[in-house]
């Protein structure tokens, strides 16, 4: 039987024992606190009966009441009970350590072994003064615990990075038969293989760890020898591990079974979804399925809601950008488009404008494909092919729903840019994103869509060009001299030498890249009388754009330096998103 938890609340199974270890670890925290001038005992006195009362425990009570940070607790118990405060954003854990610790045990006790050695264990605890815990891993282990302290956040991160799914997943992955002829395992593509149990546990494993791993999307990509398994993290795709084929065909059945999808056809591109659980939260998969040379490859968007951004504050709009923006949301009608490639954060700066949107006083009415977050108070629609719903003929039918605000997905073919322009010249604002390479050749791209000139004039009232650059890590900064080509490129666009420049080390809490999540990088076009008149006149891109820029407009290359003086991002990534563009 495991150990109960130390500071556990009183109740349930075990009550009496819950009490009598309870009561000694909470005073004894709540002395700590009190000792460091942090806490006074009445307050001590007070958080240990709603402790008990509420059956949390009491570290986790003074963290939520912001009475105390994680920080603080860990710094007190390191003081007290003089054992080390690890930092385990930069201590990296020994992966021989691992192999004492079971990954559930670790995550129930929130601890994770740091290093080992012939004879002992160093363990970074949430709760260092948990006896029990420490003698159940001595048993464990037959090794002496040397405990350590750190935050519980810190710990769990620490836990998600470094146990890795490859090992078990090469276990379960081993339990599959062997490789058959190609036939034979065609015939075999049937519900009963992706009921296997090792299947099952294998592609759930893989899903997990793209959770923890922040990844938007997961490769399953057939070559001539192996399945080839790539996470997209921050961007940019990693290799996590190779599967034998003979696992090739069970996985990718398992997987379109869940996402509803004929796994009987394999030559024909199909489209899914489904929704798994991991770490407690919520997380929606969509699948896209098509035959390659060596097989049928999957790629699944993961769309973890907890993650997302839907506030303008918080895309990465500079402070005037984000004003020209939300002066632009606030016309009665007209059309903003946002434009940028695929990937580029269009969708999530749609949801942050609407987000920003009186639902109340507004009919907002949305046609996607697909809808990937739902929002309380908007009307959302599915394009269906099989149904003839369509962004264009969804647009038609939305026109009789009485909207104020309207919603689209993309325009990527003539009919739906028509259409979208008469509803933007009918008294709605119509909100879209369109491929283009930046805000001016959005213009130019809905001329291209058979859209006149003067229509465009009439209704277009902005453009917001995007692309999507890597956060510095904030763990793990430098200052170093900037390479010849930054200098150059920075000077170019803010007027003033570079001398030095930060970058990121490379720590536990970015996976040693250096960078750990992304954020905008924009030029916002308000169109004015003088482009509106250009623009009619049949005026180049070239023209255009200078126009824009004597008017003030910001391009995406000196937004993204500005966000690299800011020490936001590197000037090698502001260049490699954006400097492609001419």
């Amino acid at each position: 039987m495991q150990p109960l938890p130390s500071d556990s609340s009183a109740g349930g199974p075990g009550k009496g024992q819950a009490e009598a270890a309870t009561r000694p670890r909470l005073k004894m925290l709540g002395e700590m606190l009190v000792d460091a001038g942090l806490l006074t005992t009445e307050q001590v006195d007070s958080i240990i009966q709603e402790a008990r009362t509420q059956n949390v425990r009491m570290g986790e009570l003074l963290v939520t009441k912001g009475l105390v940070s994680q920080q603080d607790i860990a710094m007190v118990l390191s003081l007290q009970l003089n054992i080390p405060l690890v930092d385990l954003k930069r201590d990296r854990v020994n992966p021989e350590a691992l192999r004492y610790v079971p990954e559930e045990y670790a995550r129930s006790h929130t601890l994770v072994p740091l290093d080992a050695t012939s004879d002992s264990i160093v363990v970074v605890m949430a709760d260092p003064a948990d006896i029990q815990v420490i003698e159940d891993l001595k048993a464990r282990s037959r090794k002496s615990i040397l405990p350590a302290v750190a935050t519980p956040d810190d710990i769990k991160e620490a836990i998600n990075l470094s146990y890795r799914v490859s090992g078990e997943i090469e276990q379960q992955i081993g339990q599959v038969a062997p490789a058959e002829p190609e036939a034979a395992a065609a015939a075999r593509l049937s519900p009963d293989i992706v009921a296997q149990t090792p299947i099952v546990r294998t592609v759930d494993l893989l899903v997990a760890q793209a959770v923890r791993d922040r990844a938007s999307d997961i490769h399953l990509e057939p070559q001539e020898d192996h399945l080839r398994v790539r996470y997209r993290i921050d961007g940019i795709l990693h290799d996590m591990l190779s599967l034998p084929l003979n696992a090739q065909a069970a996985v990718v059945s398992r997987i379109k079974v869940l996402a509803g999808m004929n796994i009987a056809e394999r030559r024909r591109p199909q489209d899914g979804q489904f929704a798994a659980a991991v770490d407690g939260k919520q997380v929606d998969l969509r699948v896209a399925s098509s035959d390659s040379i060596h097989g049928e490859m999957l790629v699944l968007r993961v769309l973890d809601k907890s993650l997302s951004l839907f506030d303008l504050t918080e895309v990465g709009l500079l402070p005037e950008a984000l004003e020209t923006y939300r002066h632009i949301l606030k016309v009665p009608l007209g059309m903003l488009l946002v434009a940028g490639p695929t990937g580029s954060g269009k969708t999530t700066t749609l949801y942050a404008s609407v987000n920003q949107l009186d639902r109340n006083e507004c009919n907002i009415v949305t046609i996607e494909d697909p809808i990937e977050y739902h929002f309380p108070g908007i009307n959302q629609i599915q394009v269906n092919q099989q149904a003839n719903i369509t962004f264009a003929t969804g647009l038609r039918s939305i026109m009789r729903l009485d909207p104020d605000v309207i919603l689209v997905g993309e325009v990527r073919d003539s009919d739906t840019a028509k259409m979208a322009t008469q509803a933007a010249l009918t008294g709605h604002l119509v909100l879209s994103s369109i491929h283009a390479n930046d805000a001016v050749g959005a213009l130019f791209r809905l001329i291209d869509l058979g859209v006149e000139p003067f229509l465009i004039t009439s209704a277009l009232v902005g453009v917001v060009s995007q692309r999507m650059v890597r956060k510095l890590c904030p763990h793990c900064l430098i200052d170093t001299e900037p390479w010849a080509d930054e200098a150059a490129a920075y000077l170019e666009e803010l007027g003033e030498p570079l001398e030095n420049v930060r970058r990121g080390g490379g720590c536990n809490f970015c996976a040693n890249t250096g960078y750990c999540g992304r954020t905008g990088v924009f030029e916002v076009l308000l169109l004015d009388e003088d482009i509106r008149r250009l623009l009619l006149k049949g005026a180049s891109t070239a023209e255009i754009r200078a126009e824009a820029l004597r008017k003030g407009m910001v391009t995406m290359r000196r937004d993204g330096m500005i966000k690299v003086r800011e020490g936001i991002t590197s000037p090698h990534e502001v260049m490699r998103n954006i400097y492609s563009i001419t």
